[in-house]
């Protein structure tokens, strides 16, 4: 197996686990982004996805909310094709029901 093939394997329950535990926040704004790509990206998540997720947990509450919220742009060590692609998957908002549609 090469390093692309274990970059891209999902990730197992235990590392999931510890991912989600890491991810706690201080701050609940950013928890709600949180908990909302867990809600949706859990089962799909890749060690790559797992990675860049981790590097956005390194940045302080504020950083991680100014990013979330577009306030700012990625830079330095971050401005990288999968933590953007984590960023932008954060940031997506959830899709209304479909009975909840707007007319």
């Amino acid at each position: 197996m090469t390093d692309t093939d274990l970059q891209d394997a999902l990730l197992d329950e235990r590392a999931l686990s510890k991912l989600r535990w890491r991810c706690r926040r201080g701050l609940l704004e950013n928890d709600l982004f949180i908990e909302r790509f867990f809600a949706r990206h859990e089962t799909g998540l890749t060690v790559r996805q797992a990675d860049a997720l981790g590097l956005l947990m390194d940045l302080s509450d504020n950083d991680l909310l100014d990013l979330l919220l577009g306030r700012k742009p990625l830079q330095g060590d971050l401005e990288r094709e999968d933590v953007t692609q984590v960023l932008a998957l954060l940031r997506t908002p959830q899709p209304l029901p479909s009975s909840e549609e707007p007319a």
